[in-house]
């Protein structure tokens, strides 16, 4: 087990972020707090501290005078500023807050219904523009039935502007982060005031963001990542906040890169596909221009696996522009967290592990020099922030592992949440675990005594070494074979270097069971350059002999789909049990032998 430092018993942690508004106010009332940059490159908006605190008071006080104080309200917003006003009013009139994305698809509609459901929230804030383009989009949609649609950006909805004279404690639920798992019913994590002023505080401390700073984001403020670092850390810190929305990356990604130079930003984040993104679009001469990134000292990596390669081609790649790899942060966190539980030290560059990959497909840790055969990099996520608690245990035996064992990474601190939802079983079994002692037999849990400590079962696989943390892939995601665990991201990685023009974050790999023996499919996203270039039979060919010859594993199925069909997260992430579960039911639509033609995959290794 390794620990982070002792968390301080300072009132940091018994106030809420409406407290830390008011603090700024005195402090720079008229400073911006929030930019919003219009295709991620010139000013659309932006609001002061002072601003904020008036608008936060106003909806408040609104949102006070329609009963809604004590419910949950979905908050359906386009990145913009709105959002974060409406945010931090729902917290001062201690309404819980459900931020969800705005749909643009029929899917992601009814996924925001179950979560209106779950949650028990009738009525939507959101903006005008939103309302007409729902109604617009999904008309007489039965998934918007019994939602009511507030439009808060409309003047006329109050003429009320003092706030209600009931403050929020620090225990209360402040959102509810519905996690981007894909299957079931949603899950929504219940995080308190206490919670977010504790993550702030620990990644404060981790690596400092100063009022003379400032934080570029464009990640979507209603996922943890964005909205922990794209909006509660610079408000925590009282350093100005650029917002892009997520589209402007993804369409040139130079926006984002030009953006911390243009500003002379100290923080931003993002997946590890956001940086081989760029790495990529540098080696195609795309980022000549990108400007002086010298001041960038805080460039967090997390969301998804770390991928070496992805580090060192963007050290390399920016290294020219004054990017230093000692910003490079990779991180390890996760929304039942409330975000952020490991990162690399100030000042540190990322470490790395070279390991066996056969042993490590054994559960076991066997280092190995970087050149010899077989050898896998696993990049180090740094140790615990302060106050939390890391343990790697048998997710069998619930016995802590040995050091040269894999295991499942268990937290406690004070950033874990309350629990999920309306879920009270899966909260005592998720966040409550508690080791089993060494005296009890294995899968013994009950008789471990009541007053031991509790943790957060993360349901991911890792170990520690030298108090640092490494992750290794997903407890549900490990495709296992005779015995040995390999682990997805390893075989996607491969298949996305096997074929010359794929994009990073292209492929999803998985296994499927007849109900004689597992099968790996993996489905890959391709675009017209690559079927011009090396065709569908190529592709596929490719992949198969790639992971043949890199992991001695059969690929039953290589599917190949257009470019964007792939489910993944708001943040990027691929939705592996989302995909097989699509391959499953029959529901994945593969390009046919011209490139254009679609086909319904068989899905012959079905169960």
């Amino acid at each position: 087990m390794v620990t982070g430092p002792e968390h301080s018993t300072s009132t940091a942690y018994a106030r809420t972020l409406i407290d830390i508004l008011h603090a700024q106010v005195a402090g720079r009332p008229d400073e911006d707090a929030y930019v919003f940059l219009r295709n991620g490159e010139e000013s659309a908006e932006s609001m002061t501290y002072r601003q904020l605190r008036d608008a936060v008071h106003a909806r408040a006080a609104d949102l006070h005078g329609r009963g809604l104080s004590g419910r949950q309200a979905l908050l359906m917003y386009p990145a913009g500023l709105e959002f974060v006003r409406s945010l931090l009013g729902c917290m001062r009139s201690r309404v819980v807050a459900v931020p969800v994305q705005v749909p643009d698809r029929w899917e992601q509609l009814r996924k925001i219904r179950r979560i209106a459901d779950d949650a028990g929230a009738s009525v939507v804030l959101t903006t005008r523009q939103v309302m007409a383009e729902l109604e617009r989009r999904f008309t007489a949609a039965p998934e918007l039935e019994g939602l009511t649609f507030v439009p808060t950006d409309d003047s006329s909805t109050s003429q009320i502007t003092e706030p209600p004279a009931t403050m929020p404690a620090a225990d209360e639920v402040a959102l509810l982060q519905y996690t981007s798992g894909s299957t079931g019913r949603p899950k929504g994590v219940m995080v308190r005031h206490t919670n977010l002023l504790a993550n702030a505080v620990q990644t404060q401390r981790r690596r400092p963001l100063r009022p003379d700073g400032g934080m570029v984001s464009w990640l979507p403020h209603f996922h943890d990542m964005g909205l922990m670092f794209g909006i509660v850390l610079p408000l925590h810190a009282g350093a100005p906040s650029y917002l892009m929305a997520p589209g402007a990356f993804i369409r040139r990604p130079a926006r984002w890169l030009e953006t911390i130079a243009r500003v002379g930003a100290t923080h931003s984040v993002a997946p590890s596909f956001a940086y081989e993104m760029c790495a990529r679009s540098a080696l195609d001469g795309a980022m000549a221009d990108v400007g002086d990134l010298s001041r960038w000292c805080f460039a967090g990596n997390g969301a998804e696996p770390v991928r070496h390669a992805a580090i060192e081609a963007f050290c390399t790649a920016f290294a020219l522009h004054g990017f230093d790899r000692r910003a490079m942060c990779p991180g390890y966190g996760l929304a039942e967290n409330t975000l952020t539980a490991t990162a690399t030290p100030d000042g540190q560059q990322p470490g790395v592990a070279w390991l066996s990959a056969e042993a490590l497909r054994a559960g076991r840790v066997e280092p190995v020099a970087a050149s010899a055969p077989g050898a896998c990099a696993v990049v180090s996520c740094g140790p615990p922030v302060l106050g939390t608690r890391v343990t790697i245990v048998d997710p069998v035996t619930r016995r802590r592992a040995d050091a040269d064992r894999v295991g499942e990474i268990w937290l406690s601190g004070p950033s874990v949440a309350a629990g999920y939802w309306g879920r009270p079983q899966d909260s005592e079994a998720v966040f409550r675990a508690r080791p089993a002692r060494d005296s009890e037999p294995p899968g013994h849990w009950s008789t471990t005594p009541p007053t031991a400590p509790t943790y957060l079962r993360t349901g991911d696989l890792g170990y520690l070494r030298d108090g640092e943390l490494y992750v290794t892939g997903r407890l549900k995601d490990v495709i296992v074979r005779q015995g040995r665990n390999y682990y997805p991201q390893d075989i996607e990685l491969v298949a996305e270097r096997a074929v010359p023009g794929l994009r990073p974050n292209c492929a999803a790999a998985f296994s499927v069971d007849d109900g004689q023996c597992e099968h790996l499919i993996v489905v890959v996203e391709v675009d017209g350059r690559v079927l011009r270039n090396t065709g569908l039979d190529g592709v596929r060919s490719r992949i198969r002999q790639a992971v043949d010859d890199a992991h001695r594993l059969p690929v039953h199925e290589v599917v190949t789909v257009r470019r964007g069909a792939l489910m993944k997260t708001s943040s990027g992430k691929i939705q592996r049990q989302a995909c097989k579960r699509a391959y499953t039911e029959g529901d994945l639509t593969a390009l046919g032998g011209n490139g254009d033609a679609a086909r319904r995959v068989p899905g012959e290794a079905r169960k």
